[in-house]
This record gives structure tokens, C-alpha cells and sequence, in this order.
């Protein structure tokens, strides 16, 4: 169980405070969801869409980057 999980309604990390999901929360999403990366980003298509919910104030590409942006 990991301690970077999503502090809701801000989308901070539990674990070290910077915006969901961190760099430490990327590499263990990577190795979670290894030789499945469809399923990867509609798990984070699924956070982005609960989130733009929350973050109203956030544009939409910034949401967009942060969420999937990191994906290949």
C-alpha cells in the first residue's frame, strides 16, 4: 500500500504534499500496472475525469498533462 495516494477534494499526495499523482506515485503506477498500459490510462483517465470535478479552477490541458501527459 503505498502513503503517495490522492488527498481529496485537492489532489495533493499523502505522501509528500505535491500535486496527484507525483513522481513517486508515476513509477509505482508504472511498475502496478507493467504490460498493461491501456488499462494504466483508463485508470488516469478516470482520475482526470473525477478531478476536473474538484479542480474547476485548473484548466483542462493542465489537467490533461498532469494526469496523462507522462504516459507514452
Amino acid at each position: 500500500m503505498t502513503t503517495h495516494g490522492p488527498v481529496l477534494p485537492i489532489w495533493s499526495c499523502g505522501g509528500c504534499d505535491a500535486p496527484w499523482p507525483c513522481r513517486t506515485r508515476q513509477r509505482e503506477l508504472r511498475a502496478e500496472f507493467d504490460g498493461a498500459p491501456i488499462s494504466l490510462a483508463l485508470y488516469l483517465g478516470a482520475q482526470l475525469a473525477r478531478a476536473s470535478e474538484d479542480l474547476t479552477w485548473v484548466p483542462a490541458g493542465v489537467l490533461h498533462q498532469r494526469f496523462l501527459g507522462w504516459l507514452r
